[in-house]
């Protein structure tokens, strides 16, 4: 029935591969074609899994001249028909460029020794790959990578292209052992330094990575780069947006449809969708691509990699877990990124787990509000930060999110207190008296946060209203449950988490709202001296 059905690039990263095995793939080539008519020298940051790799193939198969791999064909000898791809009619290809090709996605590297062993490798590869001489192995870095553009210009008579993939991978793999960090990042500046003095012999370049490490720590000398990360012409060059899904994959759509697994348009949009770098949101390939082939609503795209180094670093830091829904930033700090110097905002953001969703001009300043991109990300960080960042293995059976979630489903406030009761029991004091977060106020709320986050569920912290602000809101099942929480230095409830809800009727703006049937307002009570819940105070309307 689904004749015009293709195969799933899940893994695929080659264009070769895509366009003679028949695969889908949506055509980023207009993007290509602007790019390269725009200037020469670039860069660009994404998270992980995000198309990269794939994007710096596809340039170098144009470079290279690959025409046959952006046409059409009708699969006539057998194999499997493609369409016409936009660059097959907007490049020059008469003119081929020699394209040199480094990449740190693979394997780690956790000595300096092993780093300059990968480079030496690689440029010897594209040498060969380029039929041009190197000068020999004892020859420092620089001065090989030197000799390899010059020499790859002057064999060919055409400026080179240099693409870089994953630039900074050497660096984030040791991000734990700070000393190897500052090595690898001396031995890739060493590399990087190469490439504005050989601007002449150049056509192109474009680095891509994770991270946006500070031109004066990685970059030095290498400051004619121009940074795409956030060019809102670019913001879709990676990742997919709506109307690929409802195009691109289509026929995937209908096929799930009639077998008997539907999958909901905006449940899609609700899991995977809210990446923005533009005007236009985009959806995590990986995990449209899993989606499709699965059936299944899961964390695909996290579940690749659990960021354990990322869960203990917050936690070292103290870190305010509400503060993931909105922070604010301004465009100098999504950039300070450096092995001694990390913010909390850039490590988040470039690795993905914090997305764009407002940005505003303050007379020339940028500022950016950032949250969590969607209910994979939301779900699964918090769902890590539970495990691994303040529960031991032995009591992570204490979570029972199915507990959990059925007491928010039935509005069952008293399980609901009990529930929470054995969380806070369960966290063993040594990590109350050694993490920064537990002499602040902040300790109550993340903990409560972090549990009902790690369902996915509709949550506002902090929401802000006329009154004042409101410690959370979450909005389930038809019902919204807005929460204040007070810290009280004694053992008994005083009334003030509901004084203040009620006083200042944090839960106005809820009542009638579209979709909602109950409004649950809950006072928490939390004490300083017992760590524990000693007030739970609740009031119902409609």
């Amino acid at each position: 029935m689904f004749t015009h059905r293709r195969k799933l690039p899940i893994g695929i990263q080659t264009l070769r591969d895509i366009r003679e095995g028949g695969y889908y793939y949506v055509d980023k080539t207009p993007l290509i074609a602007r790019l390269v008519d725009s200037g020469k020298h670039y860069f660009l940051s994404r998270p992980r899994r995000f198309g990269k790799s794939l994007l710096l193939d596809t340039i170098a198969c144009a470079f290279e001249g690959r025409r046959e791999l952006f046409d059409a064909h009708d699969g006539a000898d057998g194999s499997a028909p493609r369409e016409r791809l936009f660059l097959a009619d907007h490049w020059d290809w008469a003119r081929p460029h020699p394209v040199i090709r480094l990449s740190f996605a693979a394997g780690r590297l956790e000595k300096r020794e092993q780093l300059e062993r990968h480079i030496h490798a690689q440029l010897e590869a594209n040498a060969r790959h380029l039929g041009i001489e190197l000068p020999p192995a004892q020859t420092d870095i620089p001065l090989r990578f030197d000799a390899l553009i010059e020499r790859a210009a002057a064999v060919h008579g055409r400026q080179a292209v240099v693409l870089v993939d994953e630039y900074d991978k050497p660096i984030l793999d040791n991000l734990e052992a700070p000393e190897v960090a500052r090595a690898m990042r001396e031995g890739l500046r060493n590399l990087y330094s190469v490439i504005k003095g050989r601007d002449a012999d150049l056509r192109f370049v474009l680095l891509t990575g994770v991270s946006k490490f500070s031109k004066v720590s990685i970059f030095s000398g290498l400051n004619n780069l121009r940074d795409i990360t956030l060019s809102p012409e670019y913001g879709t060059i990676c990742g997919y947006t709506d109307e690929d899904i409802d195009t691109v994959f289509a026929a995937e759509l209908e096929a799930a449809a009639a077998e008997g697994q539907p999958l909901d348009r905006e449940e899609i949009r609700r899991w995977y969708n809210g990446y923005r770098w533009g005007p236009v949101s985009v959806y995590n390939p990986f995990d449209v691509l899993l989606l499709l082939a699965e059936r299944q609503f899961r964390a695909h795209w996290f579940e690749t990699g659990t960021p354990t180094f990322l869960v203990h670093w917050l936690r070292g830091k103290g870190f305010f877990t509400p503060r993931l829904e909105r922070m604010l930033a301004e465009e100098d700090l999504l950039s300070a990124f450096d092995v001694d110097d990390i913010a909390v905002e850039a490590m988040l953001w470039q690795t993905g787990y914090l997305t764009i969703r407002r940005v505003e001009d303050c007379g020339g300043l940028l500022s950016y509000e950032l949250g969590v991109p969607n209910r994979e990300v939301r779900g699964a960080l918090n769902r890590a930060l539970l495990y691994f960042g303040w529960y031991p293995a032995e009591q992570r059976q204490l979570l029972q999110p199915r507990t959990l979630y059925h007491a928010l489903l039935q509005a069952d406030t008293d399980a609901l207190r009990a529930h929470f009761e054995r969380l806070y029991a369960s966290i063993p004091h040594d990590w109350v008296r050694a993490n920064p977060i537990a002499r602040y106020e902040g300790y109550c709320a993340s903990v409560f946060y972090s549990h009902l986050a790690s369902l996915g569920l509709d949550i506002v912290p902090e929401e802000v209203s006329n009154p004042g602000q409101c410690d959370l809101v979450i909005r389930h099942a038809g019902r919204a449950w807005v929460i204040e929480f007070k810290v009280v230095d004694g053992e008994e409830p005083t009334g003030e988490a509901m004084r203040q809800l009620k006083a200042r009727d944090y839960a106005a703006k809820h009542r009638g709202a579209p979709g909602i049937t109950e409004v649950i307002e809950l006072g928490v009570e939390f004490s300083r001296a017992k760590r524990q819940i000693v007030g739970w105070e609740v009031a119902r309307g409609r």
